[in-house]
């Protein structure tokens, strides 16, 4: 084992087994790899007590450190949490395997026939903070779809990360497949992120999954190309033909189902000319919610707190959500513009032109008609684990699962041809 104290070279040794392992995994089969992950998953299964009984060392140095009750709740493992991450594995296992998959084809005038083949993008780091989770997501969707992955936790996860690695690594082996594939750093100072962030030629892809400061730092110091998840500042617009009940109802679960997650609304727009907004507001209120309102909001209920400029730019993770009344659609969509990360962005009415509107007028990776902001997930729309929900416009966008993982490569088939 390389020194820990040695970080450069302890990144050097990582990222020359992950190039290793990534090769065997490039030419490894579907079965090989479903094989893989269903040996994970119930190797997880397995290990519930000793990543419960890990968990709980993190949980108790995250009291004692003062995390916030968002981030005790991100970090929480307990049966039904620990099952729910190997169900994630296993599904991973019966999605479509993507590498070999043919995008498109087409012959040329000469006969030079053209394909694009998806093929697997390499070795991905991912450095993410408290979330236990995605220590399994990752290794996952990293073999899944044919990568290696060098995986660097937070912290705050550390006894239930190295849990859940030790668990997988152990399936892997026993699946005949390179062990080296799923990697964990094992230690915890920071300078280890600084060196993944300068090995080129040995990561291919940085995803951060953290907060705005690990966030921009991945964005600042990178010199491999980064895949990034920016704040969830994600808005409901309730439109003046919206069913009041179904708003209240989608408005509370976007809200309040659980607010420390990035797909949770953090901003509701009213239309000024909606008929109930003082019954979806209360209907927050109710639950408990803390409302900070715009002056036409604040004359609805005396519970409301007086909005300030920064909460329509604040992803609060608590349950704690801004609302503004808004002229009409024109209103919600020079808002949202203002506003909103790029993240998830909903409509709720029974108008279906101005759900239309709505839809293709939003710049978001998400846009939603008539549902809960809480549905931004990767498992919710079929792609069994994720990685993380991307916010920006290259590569991939949305929900980041095994398609996303992937790249592409081109393949000509000729017959002599040459170039005059």
């Amino acid at each position: 084992m390389t020194d820990t104290n040695n970080i450069p070279a302890l990144i050097a040794d990582m990222g020359a087994k992950a190039k290793r392992a990534a090769r065997v995994l490039a030419g490894a089969t579907t079965a090989q790899k479903r094989a893989a992950l269903e040996a994970m998953a119930q190797a997880i299964r397995a290990a519930t007590p000793a990543i419960i009984a890990a968990n709980a060392l993190d949980m108790e140095a995250g009291r004692a450190n003062g995390l916030s009750e968002a981030m005790l709740d991100r970090l929480l493992l307990d049966d039904a949490r620990v099952a729910g991450i190997a169900d994630a594995v296993a599904q991973v296992a019966t999605l479509d395997d993507p590498v070999g998959q043919v995008i498109d084809c087409a012959t040329r005038p000469n006969g030079l026939a053209l394909s694009r083949v998806r093929v697997p993008l390499g070795v991905i780091g991912i450095i993410y903070e408290s979330r236990p989770n995605v220590t399994a997501d990752a290794a996952a969707l990293g073999l899944g779809a044919g990568n290696a992955v060098i995986l660097r936790g937070g912290s705050e996860a550390v006894h239930s990360n190295r849990a859940i690695h030790a668990a997988m690594v152990e399936a892997i082996a026993a699946a005949g497949l390179p062990t080296d594939a799923v990697q964990l750093m094992p230690t915890q100072d920071r300078a280890a992120v600084g060196a993944m962030l300068g090995a080129a030629g040995l990561i291919d892809l940085v995803i951060p999954r953290g907060g705005k400061s690990l966030v921009a730092r991945v964005q600042a110091e990178a010199r491999v190309p980064v895949l990034a998840h920016l704040d969830g500042i994600n808005h409901s617009y309730v439109d003046k033909a919206a069913d009041p009940d179904m708003a209240a109802s989608v408005a509370v679960n976007a809200k309040l189902r659980r607010p420390g997650i990035c797909g949770a609304m953090e901003t509701l727009l009213i239309d000024q000319d909606y008929p109930a907004p003082d019954a979806l507001v209360k209907a927050l209120l109710d639950k408990g919610c803390e409302v900070r309102g715009d002056d036409a909001v604040m004359e609805l209920d005396d519970r409301i707190q007086p909005a300030r400029d920064e909460d329509w730019d604040t992803e609060y993770l608590l349950p704690i959500v801004s609302v503004a009344m808004v002229e009409g659609m024109s209103g919600a969509l020079a808002h949202i513009a203002a506003h909103s990360s790029g993240h998830t962005d909903a409509i709720i009415t029974e108008d279906a032109e101005v759900a239309e509107r709505f839809l293709n007028s939003v710049d978001s990776a998400i846009v939603m008609w008539n549902a809960s902001s809480q549905f931004a997930d990767g498992g919710e729309f079929g792609l069994g684990a994720e990685i993380g929900i991307s916010t920006g416009r290259l590569h991939a966008r949305g929900p980041v699962a095994l398609e996303g993982l992937t790249t592409y490569k081109w393949q000509v088939r000729g017959t002599g041809q040459v170039r005059g």
